[in-house]
């Protein structure tokens, strides 16, 4: 099977957008810049000195209060998820973000004019791959005091589901799915933040939302609305009349959707989510989400996988018919048994090959290698990954039978486990660099048992072979 190569994104040029922060209700200028492949998401303080820099990382959450703020080395950052939920929505991996402040401009409460700026200034593919975390199994994280829990399971692609419940009448109980992120724009990207009257009250005497209007935030009215707090809001809000509609929110506002609740706690789950630094395939259901429980669970999914990535081992379906069999294999290079060391090619692309080795105990080298105690030699792993390495630079010349391959060098090499009689071997060889003048340097590694059992670099060229010309 040939693996399917998705490459990173990019913005084409930078863009930037003027507001005011939510929270601190500060003048803010934000830009998007390009960004170099394999950099992700970053925040740049260019109001600082140093104009120091922070990564959107899990591990810099410091509260979840009204927000998701980031910390690092005294650097901060507050309410990133909306920002950061448009660049996953649009399926950005690379972007820098300079702001002038420490919070991003709210504008409407959504991600649409993020989406609107990104959208204009245009996005470019990049050379690099994209890398992405594909959920194999049930992942979960509760919140057992809320009752807020997470799960991800395995899917084809990433989607998100929301469930909210906050024990109101005025709101209810509401859901929203996501099913693929090419919709995030027109299903996600509009909804705006929400808050309930109470809350409000206690943010407006604490000196909070001072960005605030009733264009940025929908008001859910939970508790009768007294002559006195309309005044407040009247003041706070900068409106000559405030008034309760039908539907139990505060006016002057159109909901963009019945359930625009519960789909902005979607979008939030998507910013917040982008925090684990690595783009994931599997589907998020979120029952009553929050930016505590979300960044928790991102936390535990970014260690997850870190753990993985250290104990990584490939998995492949070794019934599917292979790539390439032991015939098409001796077609391409000019080794015979016994000196023939892999059997199949599962995968082959211009930048990777994974090979495949059945050992068994007919093996010649078995014989002195050792009487009683068989192991299959370590430079005999190193010569197997060589010559799956030799499939990817022969498939690069229309005629790899009358070439031989060579090595040139050897470096790095590792050997972790013992590899015996009965151990099915899978070689996984990487380029390093380009392939120049039939040159192959490559990164390889072999895997047995759910083990990483030998490693090395290696360099090796193919010639042309005199003897057939």
């Amino acid at each position: 099977m040939t693996k399917t190569v998705v490459k990173q994104r990019t913005i084409a040029k930078e863009t930037s957008l003027k507001g005011v922060g939510l929270h601190t209700g500060k003048e803010v200028t934000m830009t998007f810049l390009p960004a170099p492949e394999n950099h992700g998401y970053a925040f740049k303080r260019v109001d600082l000195e140093g104009q120091p820099i922070i990564n959107a990382d899990a591990n810099y959450v410091v509260n979840t209060q009204r927000g998701t703020n980031l910390e690092h080395n005294g650097v901060k950052i507050q309410t990133t998820e909306h920002v950061l939920a448009a660049l996953v929505g649009l399926e950005i991996d690379n972007v820098l973000i300079e702001l002038n402040s420490p919070e991003p401009p709210i504008m409407d409460g959504s991600s649409k004019y993020f989406v609107e700026a990104l959208e204009e200034a245009g996005i470019q593919e990049q050379e690099a791959e994209r890398e992405e975390y594909i959920i194999t199994e049930v992942i979960s994280y509760k919140d057992e005091e809320t009752g807020s829990e997470i799960t991800i399971i395995p899917s084809d692609e990433y989607q998100v589901t929301t469930m909210v419940d906050f024990g109101t009448k005025v709101l209810g109980t509401q859901n929203a799915s996501l099913e693929t992120l090419s919709n995030f724009k027109t299903e996600i990207s509009d909804s705006r933040t929400f808050s309930f009257l109470h809350e409000l009250e206690a943010l407006l005497e604490h000196g909070l939302i001072k960005g605030g209007d009733l264009n940025n935030a929908i008001v859910y009215v939970d508790k009768e609305i007294s002559p006195s707090i309309i005044e407040k809001l009247k003041i706070a809000f900068n409106k000559d009349s405030i008034a309760v509609k039908p539907n139990g929110i505060l006016d002057n506002l159109t909901l963009h959707h019945p359930n625009e609740a519960a789909r902005h706690k979607l979008l939030d789950v998507i910013g917040d989510l982008a925090l684990v630094g690595t783009r994931i395939r599997g589907k998020v259901i979120a029952n009553k989400p929050g930016h505590g429980i979300n960044t928790s669970f991102a936390k535990k999914l970014s260690k997850h996988i870190k753990l993985e990535k250290r104990n990584f081992t490939p998995k492949f379906d070794l019934n599917q018919p292979p790539l390439m069999d032991i015939h098409q294999i001796m077609k391409m290079l000019p080794h015979r048994p016994p000196f023939l060391l892999i059997d199949r090619i599962i995968e082959l692309s211009d930048k990777h090959v994974v090979g495949m080795k059945n050992v068994t105990m007919n093996e010649p080298f078995f014989v002195g290698h050792f009487p009683g105690a068989p192991v299959m030699p370590g430079v005999l792993q190193i010569e197997a990954m060589a010559q799956t390495g030799g499939i990817l630079v022969l498939s690069t010349v229309p005629d790899p039978e009358n070439y031989l391959t060579f090595f040139m060098k050897i470096d790095n090499v590792k050997f972790k486990q013992k590899v015996l009689p009965g151990d099915t071997l899978i070689f996984m060889c990487d380029l390093l660099t380009p392939i120049r003048r039939g040159i192959c340097h490559m990164s390889a590694k072999a895997y047995a048992n759910g083990k990483l059992v030998s490693e090395a670099e290696l360099m090796a060229q193919i010639v042309k072979n005199k003897d057939k010309e």
